[in-house]
């Protein structure tokens, strides 16, 4: 389960989001791992919305939203599954990652010097188990629609899409702690948190043979949508 650590988000119609990960792999994927976080500014001052989604294979299994205040499962293998501690302790996080979201959107804002209205922040991130065993990771920041900044797993750097951007990748750089948990969580945090949702659901999800949300409708433009998550829930 990610903090908001490299987090940002999504919303509004987002044609120009190319895609969430840099590149699909090129072998076949096993199982994946998505979380994606929302967060949406609008025009009062202090008002905001944030919603959190996790997926496995594409199939939705845990939500939080600013106005329910609590992560909360939506399958029942992830319920019967987890500690109970683990709904406290996501709540936490996602608590954390809604003010990071809504700190984020402010200075943004001044960063592209426009007027309080509604905006929009959102951060894709997750791993796929791959067929030959490896793992594939990678995590994308858009904000109104567009690429901000991504991280690169294979290079371990972080990929600004432009000046506004790359304000932020300096400052990660000569911070020198992004880098390293985004590293530790791509490569470790994620898959092995993948792996037990696999064995939490493992009937659920061999039974569905992987009908969830399709990995490549799993992009801003899909998902860039209020109500696209609320019907996940």
């Amino acid at each position: 389960y990610p903090s908001m650590v490299p987090g940002a988000l999504v919303l509004l119609p987002l044609s120009s989001f190319h895609s969430l990960f840099l590149s699909i792999p090129v072998c076949p994927i096993l199982h994946s791992l998505r979380f994606l976080d929302v967060g949406v500014s609008e025009p009062s001052p202090g008002i905001s919305q944030y919603m959190q989604m996790g997926f496995v294979d594409g199939i939705p299994f845990e939500r939080y939203d600013s106005e329910r205040g609590q992560l909360e499962p939506l399958t029942q293998w992830i319920k019967d599954g987890v500690e109970p501690e683990y709904w406290e302790w996501g709540t936490q996080i996602d608590v954390g990652n809604q003010h990071v979201a809504a700190r984020g959107l402010e200075i943004l804002r001044e960063r592209y010097n426009q007027s309080r209205g509604l905006h929009t922040i959102q951060w894709l991130s997750g791993c796929d188990l791959l067929s030959d065993g490896s793992i594939h990771g990678s995590h994308q920041i858009g904000y109104d629609g567009r690429d901000f900044i991504s991280f690169d797993l294979e290079s371990g750097r972080f990929v600004p899409a432009d000046s506004a951007a790359e304000i932020t990748r300096r400052r990660w750089e000569q911070e020198g702690t992004e880098a390293e948990r985004h590293l530790n969580y791509l490569k470790h945090e994620c898959p092995e948190s993948l792996r037990k949702y696999i064995g939490y659901g493992q009937k659920e999800l061999e039974r569905k043979g992987g009908n969830g949300i399709p990995l490549r409708d799993l992009r801003i433009e899909n998902l860039g949508t209020w109500e696209f998550l609320m019907r996940q829930s």
